[in-house]
């Protein structure tokens, strides 16, 4: 392996051979990087197959030609590994998250919005039905009791009509089509709001995730400039070459007084700035992940009222309305000269009327279509719980990230990290000369 990177990291090859194993090495880089990007376009950012293949050959071929030909871009390539480790692959996660939440869990929630609307639809449609009959069954009833009134006892004791005169709507299609445009009305208002939706948040992460990589590649860059041109730029670390070089001197007791401003590339121990920055990084990733468990728990809330809806909706029993007429006439007989003689006054019962009528109100039927309501999908979640698993180990590796930066660069350009290690060797001088 220790030939194999030696190789990589050279200037030029020294012969065939080295030439030979170069460029095998950039091909199968190239061959995992090209089928990871395609994987990341298909599937993340949600491209065509044939544009996603055609994209990841044309950038598997220019990247297998600049890592063989341009040295510092196999540098600056080794890098972007390690970066990915910093707050410009925790935003390319981010963006991954903000994906599989507007792909999955959004349609999802409005799935279940749309099953809760099919109910209440079912209701009206079914509640308005009983109500129709029931007017039905009043015209019945009038009828009835009218019907009665008119058979008295004698034609001189008859009343005027007693039919009650209801104008009733036979011809129910109008409100079932009102119904119907009302309800097709508000799907479609769903349908281009969801579309709507994850067309934006389509746009905006392929953007943001172009941007990232763009500004990976940039990071990376950046800090290989800096590492070519500033001396003290990321130099503070006690490397092999540092200690051999004060053991060569003599003057291995200035590593050990500047033990607290140094530190080894290799260890554990990170500085107070270092703590700071990680704790403020491991804030920010809470916050995302407190408004990702907001999406998750309105899906689960969502799906949950959905199922409860369709449960209960199932369930209702039809309502027994009861009507019950008692109609009684009579005629008093002289009722004025019974008074007068204080004789008790009779009466002449002419009709007796006592019914009752029954109507069911339904307010549910098992012939209304209702979806099932959509249960959160348990992979999306676990998806989504390793992806913030990542981001919080990604805030704790930054620090070892950029130790890995500086290894690698210090690799492929090992004369000037002997000159960085002799300006390092020279302060540490001159700051003990001083104290």
């Amino acid at each position: 392996m220790a030939d194999l990177w030696w190789i990589y990291s050279k200037p030029v090859p020294a012969d065939g051979r080295e030439l030979w194993t170069l460029f095998l090495q950039c091909s199968c880089i190239t061959a995992v990087i090209g089928g990871l990007f395609y994987n990341w376009m298909f599937a993340s950012l949600e491209y065509s197959w044939h544009l996603s293949v055609a994209v990841a050959i044309s950038f598997s071929l220019l990247l297998l030609l600049t890592l063989f030909v341009v040295h510092p871009a196999r540098c600056v390539f080794s890098m972007i590994m390690p970066t990915l480790g910093t707050k410009q692959g925790r935003k390319l996660l981010f963006s991954t998250c903000i994906m599989i939440a507007v792909v999955n869990i959004t349609p999802n929630i409005i799935s279940n919005i749309k099953t809760i609307l099919q109910v209440i639809k079912c209701i009206c449609k079914n509640s308005s039905d009983s109500l129709l009959n029931s007017t039905a069954l009043l015209e019945k009833v009038s009828w009835e009791f009218g019907d009665a009134i008119q058979e008295t006892i004698h034609s001189i004791y008859k009343p005027m009509n007693g039919h009650f005169r209801f104008s009733l709507l036979q011809n129910s299609s109008l409100i079932y089509q009102k119904m119907h445009l009302a309800g097709e009305k508000i799907s479609r208002e769903f349908l281009s709001v969801e579309v709507l939706v994850k067309d934006s948040v389509r746009v905006a992460n392929r953007l943001a995730a172009g941007f990232f990589m763009l500004y990976l590649c940039f990071e990376a860059t950046w800090y290989l400039k800096n590492y070519l041109t500033n001396l003290r730029f990321d130099n503070f670390y006690i490397t092999k070459k540092l200690e051999r070089l004060a053991v060569d001197r003599r003057a291995a007791h200035l590593l050990v007084g500047s033990s607290k401003k140094l530190i080894r590339p290799t260890g554990l121990k990170l500085s107070w700035e270092e703590v700071v920055l990680c704790l403020v990084q491991a804030m920010l990733v809470t916050v995302a992940l407190m408004l990702m468990l907001v999406v998750v728990a309105m899906d689960h809330f969502a799906f949950s009222v959905a199922d409860t809806a369709v449960r209960k909706a199932a369930q209702f029993s039809a309502v027994l309305v009861t009507l019950s007429i008692q109609y009684k006439a009579e005629i008093g007989i002289m009722p004025f000269l019974l008074k007068v003689f204080w004789r008790p006054s009779e009466a002449l019962l002419l009709r007796d009327f006592n019914r009752t009528y029954q109507h069911h109100l339904i307010f549910s039927s098992a012939r209304c279509r209702v979806s099932p309501p959509t249960p959160p999908s348990p992979s999306v979640l676990l998806v989504v719980g390793l992806l913030f698993c990542i981001l919080y180990g990604t805030v704790f590796l930054e620090t070892y990230a950029r130790r890995l930066c500086r290894k690698i660069a210090a690799s492929f350009f090992r004369s000037w990290e002997e000159e960085r290690v002799l300006y390092l060797y020279r302060k540490l001088s001159r700051r003990h000369r001083r104290e």
